[in-house]
């Protein structure tokens, strides 16, 4: 859409037109919000589905499945037909109080205000480089999204006998890439002793004729100008060489907030997002946060659903009524716990139930205890695994006790069998 469209003020600005930026823009504009825009900094919107040339999406949100780039291109379609505003090839490269964002745009740097400003920036894979794998630079070495922007998008095949790195979704993702472009993956490699994804995706390495080596470190990439080989270190303790001609890194994702730490909003250290509250209000209050820029990493089907509850809440911002009498900390407090989302909550004067989601750095097994520092409000067996999605409901009446005492929160895990 032509830049001419910028005008100075806007009721609500996005930053990000993926799922989530996408949806909350629809939702916004579907209620009576007059002037929504979504800023994007690619030539398309649509998120990370319009290079992920494989299904399932849309199942939550058209309750049908869709391929990548067709859902993409749906949530697009219903977003220029719901009278969303997309800005392409802009980048907003600072935000200050009161909602004003500096862009940079294909005709130059401009500013826009905004009433409210939602932040839907969503994840990246780490890099080799923040991995700290040894070797030179050759070519051949990427991680899973820019194979699929390369391969979907470009129609381009990299390499021919690659090794695969990682074991989330996306790595079984990377497969299926690699197969569209007739790309013959020669192994996958993880570190720990299953697979960070399902367990049954295990099989599907094998039944594309790929190795799936578990417990296993890769150490060195070899190749001065393209890759021949990388050494890995095996379970047995025992060094090894596999030719091959590319390196896949796959998973491992970060929040893409480095726009979040270069301003003013508060950052929270164990998810490396913003910190929200339960209606993923930052800590400046004219800004929200949806979608995997809260945490890494959730489907897209989730950032939708993200999207349409969090406009509901800008929806009460932009009226006043969204009330905020104070503010709970939540803290956590066993290193087994990754994460908790939202980190605050806001006091009204009727709390309702809240929803908190979990994620653990190693495979636990016992009970998430909540608790103020006068009082247990809830213990909740789990049995949770890397990278699994824990979902832990405080009730009305445990969020009316807390509001009462106002008293921080404080989370813990108690391994099975300890006291």
């Amino acid at each position: 859409m032509s830049h001419s469209l910028i005008k100075k003020k806007y009721d609500v600005a996005i930053v990000g037109g993926g799922p989530a930026g996408l949806s909350a823009a629809i939702e916004l504009k579907l209620s009576g919000v007059n002037e929504v825009v979504v800023l994007e900094r690619n030539s398309q919107a649509g998120g990370n589905p319009r290079h992920c040339g494989h299904s399932p999406f849309g199942m939550r949100e058209f309750k049908r499945i869709y391929y990548g780039p067709k859902y993409a291109k749906k949530l697009v379609d219903e977003a220029i037909e719901s009278g969303v505003k997309i800005l392409l090839n802009t980048s907003v490269i600072s935000f200050e109080k009161g909602g004003l964002l500096t862009l940079s745009t294909e005709q130059g740097v401009s500013q826009i205000q905004a009433k409210r400003v939602v932040l839907s920036t969503g994840i990246r894979e780490k890099p080799r480089s923040a991995r700290l794998i040894s070797g030179q630079r050759p070519l051949g070495i990427m991680t899973a999204g820019a194979l699929q922007s390369l391969v979907y998008l470009s129609d381009g095949k990299p390499f021919e006998k690659p090794v695969i790195i990682g074991s989330e979704l996306v790595s079984f993702s990377a497969i299926a890439t690699c197969r569209h472009a007739n790309i013959k993956p020669v192994a996958m490699i993880e570190e720990n002793s299953r697979p960070t994804a399902w367990s049954l995706l295990r099989l599907y390495p094998y039944i594309q004729g790929i190795s799936f080596l578990k417990n296993t470190q890769l150490l060195e990439i070899h190749g001065k100008e393209v890759v021949t080989g990388v050494s890995i270190l095996t379970d047995k303790g025992e060094k090894k060489h596999i030719d091959c001609d590319g390196v896949i890194f796959t998973g491992q994702f970060v929040p893409e907030a480095s726009l979040v730490r270069m301003n003013h909003l508060m950052i929270d250290q164990y998810s490396n997002g913003p910190i929200v509250d339960q209606f993923n209000r930052c800590s400046d209050r004219d800004y929200f946060a949806i979608g995997n820029v809260l945490r890494p990493v959730e489907t897209a089907g989730w950032c939708w659903q993200e999207g349409v509850d969090t406009a509901k809440s800008v929806l009460k911002s932009l009226d006043n009524s969204l009330e905020d009498i104070k503010q709970i900390s939540i803290s956590v407090q066993s290193p087994v716990i990754k994460y908790c989302v939202p980190q605050k909550i806001s006091v009204q004067s009727r709390m309702k139930e809240i929803q908190l989601q979990l994620r653990f750095t190693e495979p636990a097994k016992g009970r998430i205890i909540i608790y103020t520092k006068n009082k247990e409000l809830l213990s909740k067996q789990v049995n949770g695994l890397p990278e699994r999605r824990i979902l832990i409901f405080l009730s009305r009446e445990i969020t009316e006790t807390m509001a009462l005492a106002g008293e921080n929160l404080f989370i813990r895990f108690q391994k099975e069998g300890d006291k």
